[in-house]
């Protein structure tokens, strides 16, 4: 009987038939035609995995990292892209390898998701890790240094220690008012207000044992208050050191914390191609959706770091508010668009040109200009 096995290729068959083709782009940033070697790594506390193709070969490889062998494995390695998803310790790991020499991306991970193929395990996703970061109209993040992820997490305590006081302050508020005290919506009014009110014998409405609780969590209230401000002027001593910080406060609406805030998170403006690249990445522009040909705007897409459009977004209610008190008057493209759109329309359009206008200072090394006139500059309120 006549076997039907197939007889085995040789080893350069089987080579051959496991090639990948080795994508342009590997070395387009470098203006050379070598062929460089792209690494896909999937991050984790103890056991990474990496999965990467032999330049001269074309084989597929994958290997299984412990933690402590991740930056000796790497260092013995030719120069070379290394590509992780944006998550925690990216920024840590995109440092270290750096320093080895090797080019990192960080891809976002909503982007990475629609590469993996079957399913979810480390192994495909280093895989989808590595296809994804070649694809020629990816969008990378860019590796933050130790002092701009120091001075973002001074800004994430802050914001939290504000939340705590903001919800003890309510509370506060409103078991005073189960007892018929009325105080203003404010924390400052509250610790003016509640604590003469609960030390004065001669109100009886609220009960003895409560009234001693209610005094421990006003002294809280003000030693909340007391860590807020000591963050406030660490925050306040790193913007002093940079001067894009002071640069982009004089744009109106944009204060100490948006402007360290914004520093910090996005390092090198010049990392985006224009000031709407930007808008966008902050979520500061219309999501879309369509189809036929009909394109529909929505509300604001909300992407990127919701704290730091938070800030601008307020710093813009602001100058509007400022601006249409008696006496003062606002800018005639605000004017024009305030008669002819809700108000919380106008304060987004003004966010968006807020940050597209800083992105212009910091991205070609310029001043604000207040005087500046639309037929002399390009861009914001910015001197050519």
């Amino acid at each position: 009987m006549r076997s039907t096995k197939r007889k085995e290729d040789p080893p350069s068959e089987r080579h051959r038939c496991a090639r990948v083709e080795m994508f342009s782009n590997h070395s387009k940033d470098r203006g050379s035609t070598m062929q460089v070697t792209t690494y896909g790594v999937d991050l984790a506390k103890r056991v990474f995995q990496v999965h990467w193709v032999e330049a001269q070969t074309g084989e597929v490889k994958r290997k299984t990292l412990l933690r402590q062998e991740v930056g000796e494995f790497f260092a013995q390695r030719e120069v070379g892209v290394i590509a992780m998803e944006a998550c925690g310790s990216a920024h840590y790991w995109g440092r270290l390898l750096t320093r080895l020499g090797h080019q990192v991306r960080l891809v976002s991970a909503q982007f990475v998701r629609p590469f993996v193929k079957t399913n979810k395990t480390d192994a495909a996703d280093a895989q989808a890790i590595w296809e994804a970061a070649q694809r020629p109209e990816m969008r990378f993040v860019a590796v933050k240094s130790e002092e701009q992820q120091a001075v973002l997490s001074l800004h994430r305590i802050r914001q939290q220690l504000v939340k705590v006081r903001t919800m003890q302050a309510l509370q506060i508020r409103s078991l005073l008012y189960e007892f018929g005290i009325v105080l203003p919506k404010s924390w400052r009014a509250l610790l003016l207000q509640a604590g003469p009110i609960l030390a004065d014998p001669a109100h009886n409405e609220v009960p003895l044992p409560l009234q001693s609780e209610l005094l421990t969590q006003l002294e809280s209230l003000r030693s909340l208050t007391g860590r807020i401000q000591q963050l406030e002027q660490a925050i306040a001593a790193y913007r002093g050191r940079l001067e894009d910080c002071k640069r982009i406060e004089a744009i109106p609406g944009i204060g100490r914390l948006s402007s360290s805030a914004l520093i910090a998170t996005i390092g090198d403006a010049r990392t985006f191609r224009s000031g709407r690249e930007m808008a966008a990445f902050l979520g500061l522009v219309p999501r879309q959706s369509g189809t036929g040909g009909r394109v529909q705007l929505l509300g604001i897409s909300k992407r990127g770091d919701p704290y730091l459009r938070t800030l601008l977004i307020h710093g813009a209610r602001a100058v509007i508010t400022h601006g249409s008190r008696p006496g003062r008057t606002l800018e005639p493209w605000l004017e024009s668009l305030l008669r002819r759109r809700p108000k919380n329309v106008v304060i987004v359009a003004l966010a968006n040109k807020m940050a597209r206008t800083a992105w212009a200072l910091l991205a070609h090394g310029r001043s604000f200009d207040r005087s500046w006139n639309p037929g002399f500059a390009c861009s914001g309120n910015v001197i050519t």
